[in-house]
């Protein structure tokens, strides 16, 4: 699917469009969050409020005009449409975001803010999904995959080269998975030049969609999905992004919603980093006690989405 020449081709196409976020020692606290010496990657903090915001602007970059000139399209639970909206805005063009009932009223301001036109399509990912292609096919706008387009996991995968270069000793990372993409790119990236890195995945108990798959060894479609967190519902990520994925994820873990909707308060009390319940995830496996540390050992947990945890 992709490889760390795709990755470092997205670094620098996308440089001026993103930020470089900063990494935040997790220090001062009231109660240690792990016996590792802890990092967080404040991707909280890119424009449209997530790690999608660099996924966006490499498939965005390497459209063609002709591509991008009617419009875009996504399926999203939230921060994969507030990036493909802020990138409709940026080439001057229309977006239609599908989303399931269950995505947060401030994410869909956001979109309409950034000039999108937002639609509620069904119950989970999936279902809004088939709206977004249905549309696509119908009007020829440019279809934005979540996690399994090429361009945009090399994208998510920037994240990795940031890290390594902040941070060229880490140990683990530990990264919440929706479909998959972001924690695949970012582990491309690692890897390639330090494979000794642990990845660790973090998946809802709700929705264990990679996890699952890498128990059966090949991609599962779950019957359902019962977290309440629309940005890591997926009942089925994507074979050529799972071919990858099981070369480079080295664990996953479940976390329960209400584990991830407690590290997002803490993560706000203890740093003032608002971090949407996905965004909390890496930091509550850790929390929890579902990831081995060893004392010392270096950590980074990105903070992968924006929301008020409250």
């Amino acid at each position: 699917m992709i490889d760390i020449e795709d990755i470092r081709a997205a670094s620098a196409r996308i440089s001026p469009y993103v930020r470089r976020t900063p990494l935040l020692p997790a220090t001062q606290l009231s109660k240690p969050i792990s016996c590792g010496e802890l990092y967080l990657k404040l991707e909280c903090l890119q424009p449209s409020g997530s790690f999608k915001a660099r996924g966006a602007a490499n498939k965005l970059l390497s459209a063609s005009p002709q591509e991008v000139r009617r419009g875009l399209v996504a399926a999203s639970g939230g921060n994969h449409g507030l990036a493909v909206a802020r990138s409709a805005n940026l080439a001057g063009v229309p977006a239609h975001i599908f989303l399931p009932d269950n995505v947060l009223p401030d994410k869909i301001e956001k979109m309409k803010r950034w000039g999108a036109t937002t639609v509620i399509a069904g119950k989970n990912y999936d279902e809004a999904n088939g709206e977004a292609l249905d549309h696509a096919q119908r009007t020829g706008a440019l279809y934005f995959h979540s996690f399994a387009d090429p361009t945009i996991v090399a994208g998510q995968g920037t994240v990795g080269l940031e890290v390594l270069e902040d941070l060229p000793d880490l140990d683990t990372i530990v990264v919440a998975i929706g479909g998959g993409g972001f924690i695949t790119g970012t582990a491309v990236a690692l890897k390639a030049t330090r494979p000794e890195i642990r990845v660790i995945g973090v998946e809802p108990v709700g929705s264990p969609t990679l996890h699952t798959s890498m128990e059966t060894g090949s991609v599962a479609e779950l019957e359902r999905v019962t977290t309440s967190v629309p940005t890591m519902a997926c009942r089925r990520t994507d074979d050529a992004l799972f071919a990858l994925a099981r070369t480079v994820i080295d664990e996953i873990v479940l976390i329960e919603d209400e584990a991830m909707a407690n590290a997002a308060k803490n993560l706000w009390f203890e740093f003032g980093v608002a971090a949407d319940l996905s965004g909390a995830a890496a930091v509550a496996a850790l929390s929890e006690g579902l990831v081995s540390v060893k004392p010392g050992e270096k950590i980074c947990a990105p903070v992968c989405g924006a929301g008020l945890p409250f």
